[in-house]
């Protein structure tokens, strides 16, 4: 990695060391052409037009000149240095039309809770979050930004929303009562609506391990606000059996590795080494990664007997046209935890009596045989721990009885893009889709790891687990 890399990699594992930064998107300006109904700002003579039953703060940087204008219910105009309206003759200029008036479109059709409309402060190339974790979280702080006009809609649905602080109009509010009288002033309600409340917490997140983002009670309308522009449905995955992460919308193709994480585990940490050590290599340029600390599913943990009530969640989804990559590197996270250990691992407790995860289907990345355990790894490495057997929670389709007069079919050979077995035995690719691994020693530190099938007809079965 040259030296423009090695720069490159040292800002982005700086932005990962500081606070979380949400960014509003949209604004109200007078300016920009996405606010206007022919997607163009009025021309020098139009009529324009405000909705006269909505309330607005508009910025206008510029000059121009108008025949008329209707107002809205309630709203300022904050001019910028040099700008201004003028009067003009309607039509004075033949390219803008006549007859068409200038609509303002509806500034309430903004929510807050539409992860369209914001943007990570600080965002690392080949970084991404799940839908939920594009709102803001509990622990994030909240950027308006300064030089912009904006409208907010709180709600519906979702209660009150909480975050660590709120910059708006070049003020920083982190205590509730500040927060509450800029609310209730005539500017806070200007730019703050509807039947939702906004509250700060100052309360920073000092687990190294990370902390939950909190909007798992607010995903149904996340996801609402996030597809009512495709008419409320998700569009149709481009593999055979996509998965759906904690706090994904949608389903999506690519991989999801869930890592248990002990006391010492570092959330920060972990992310600049997949950035490191894994996205910064050649055969990972199109991946898209997003690691985070999620709620472990109830069932789950109940069926495995696990303490912890979280786990860290790592999402692999393929950017580019070229597939494989994500069951790839789903594989090298676990056989990097496997083998660095790190300060989140755990020295394996010996398997007590008991039934092991239920599964007609077994299957590993690499068989070897269960071994005795070892002394936690002293190599600062990943912060986790995984076993190297894992087993998938799948059920092998019913295979029909073969005719009693047709001839028995030659054993197929094994494909060359297959997962060798054991020593002797041959090696096929997964005659059906995999949901998910799981590691069947749920006593210790575990992960488990799903990923989708793409479907690639007559292709190499290479990022597909084989048996």
């Amino acid at each position: 990695m040259g030296a423009p890399g090695r720069a490159l990699l040292w800002l982005q594992l700086l932005a990962l060391t500081r606070a979380a930064d949400k960014v509003w998107v949209p604004n109200t300006n007078f300016d920009d052409a996405t606010n206007w109904s022919q997607n163009r700002t009025p021309c020098a003579g139009a009529a324009v037009e405000f909705p006269a039953d909505k309330t607005v703060s508009v910025l206008v940087r510029e000059g121009h000149s108008i025949s008329d204008m209707l107002l809205p219910l309630d709203g300022e105009f904050v001019l910028a240095s040099g700008a201004g309206f003028g009067a003009t003759d309607a039509g004075s200029r033949p390219d803008c039309g006549t007859g068409a008036r200038a609509r303002f479109l509806d500034p309430d059709r903004f929510l807050w809770l539409d992860p369209l409309l914001w943007r990570p402060g600080d965002a690392a190339r080949g970084l991404f979050s799940v839908d939920a974790e594009r709102v803001p979280c509990l622990h994030d702080d909240v950027v308006f930004p300064p030089d912009a006009s904006f409208r907010v809609g709180l709600g519906p649905g979702a209660g009150t929303v909480r975050v660590r602080s709120v910059q708006a109009l070049g003020q920083t509010f982190a205590r509730e009562e500040d927060l509450a009288a800029f609310l209730a002033s005539r500017a806070g309600r200007l730019r703050f609506h509807g039947p939702g409340a906004l509250s700060v917490d100052p309360e920073a997140c000092t687990d190294p391990s990370g902390c939950v983002c909190g909007n798992a009670e607010a995903q149904p309308w996340i996801c609402a606000a996030l597809l009512q522009p495709l008419g409320g449905g998700c569009p149709q995955a481009a593999c055979l059996e996509p998965l759906r992460p904690e706090g994904q919308c949608c389903d999506l193709c690519g991989a999801v590795v869930s890592l248990t994480h002990g006391p010492a585990f570092d959330l920060q940490r972990y992310r600049a080494r997949l950035l490191h050590a894994f996205l910064a290599l050649p055969q990972y340029q199109g991946l898209q990664v997003a690691v985070s600390k999620v709620p472990r599913p109830p069932g789950l943990r109940k069926a495995s007997g696990a303490k912890a009530d979280t786990e860290i969640q790592v999402v692999l989804v393929e950017a580019g046209p070229e597939t494989g990559g994500a069951g790839r590197l789903a594989r090298a996270l676990l056989a990097d935890i496997a083998q660095h250990g790190g300060g989140g691992a755990t020295r394996r407790p010996p398997r007590g009596p008991g039934r092991r995860w239920a599964s007609t289907i077994r299957c590993s990345t690499r068989r070897t045989p269960r071994r005795r355990s070892r002394p936690r790894s002293r190599t600062k490495g990943a912060p986790a721990a995984a076993t190297s057997l894992i087993r998938c929670l799948a059920k092998r389709r019913p295979r029909p009885e073969r005719p009693r007069d047709r001839p028995v079919a030659p054993r197929p050979q094994p494909h060359p893009g297959g997962i060798a077995g054991p020593a002797g035995s041959p090696t096929f690719c997964w005659p059906s889709p995999i949901k998910r691994i799981l590691a069947p020693d749920v006593s210790a530190d575990t992960s488990r790891i799903s990923y989708a099938r793409l479907p690639l007809p007559g292709r190499s079965c290479e990022g597909q687990v084989g048996w």
